[in-house]
C-alpha cells in the first residue's frame, strides 16, 4: 500500500479542503493519506512516505506563503528529487501563476512534478474530481 503526504497550508480553508480532497482520492485508490500541516512536517519525514501532494495557496504577488509554508519548503525542496511529489492550491486573483512558478522552480531543482491542480477559491465539482484525480494518481 502506498503511503501518502499531503502536507498543505492553508489560510482561508480552501486549500485545506483541497488537501481533503486529495487524501480522499488516495485512499479511494487503496493508499494511506496522512495530511499534516506544514508546520508539522520536516525533511527528517521523508522517507516514512512513498509519494507527497503539496498544496499552497498563491499570496502576495502570485508567491508561496512566506512565513510557513515556505520555509518547510525550503527544507524539503533538496530532498525531493526522485520522489513522486503533485502540487495543489488556490488563488483568489490573476490566473494561477504561481503555480506554473512553483512547478518552474521545484523542477529547477531536480523534482518531477507529476501533476497540478489550482482553484480559483473554494473547490468546485471539477477542481474537487481533479483534487481526487491526484490523489488517486500517487498511489
Amino acid at each position: 500500500m502506498s503511503n501518502v503526504a499531503v502536507v498543505y497550508w492553508s489560510g482561508t480553508g480552501n486549500t485545506e479542503a483541497m488537501a481533503d480532497l486529495v487524501a480522499e482520492g488516495v485512499q479511494s485508490a487503496g493508499g494511506k493519506a496522512t495530511v499534516i500541516q506544514a508546520t508539522e512536517f520536516s525533511v527528517e519525514e521523508l522517507d516514512a512516505y512513498d509519494a507527497f501532494a503539496f498544496g499552497c495557496p498563491a499570496m502576495g504577488a502570485e508567491e508561496l506563503e512566506s512565513e510557513e509554508f515556505e520555509p518547510m519548503w525550503d527544507a524539503v525542496e533538496p530532498a525531493l528529487p526522485g520522489r513522486k511529489v503533485a502540487l495543489f492550491g488556490s488563488y483568489d486573483w490573476a490566473e494561477g501563476e504561481w503555480m506554473d512558478l512553483w512547478r518552474e522552480r521545484a523542477e529547477a531543482a531536480g523534482i518531477i512534478v507529476s501533476e497540478t491542480v489550482i482553484a480559483k477559491d473554494y473547490p468546485d465539482e471539477e477542481a474537487s474530481d481533479a483534487c481526487r484525480a491526484l490523489g488517486a494518481a500517487l498511489v
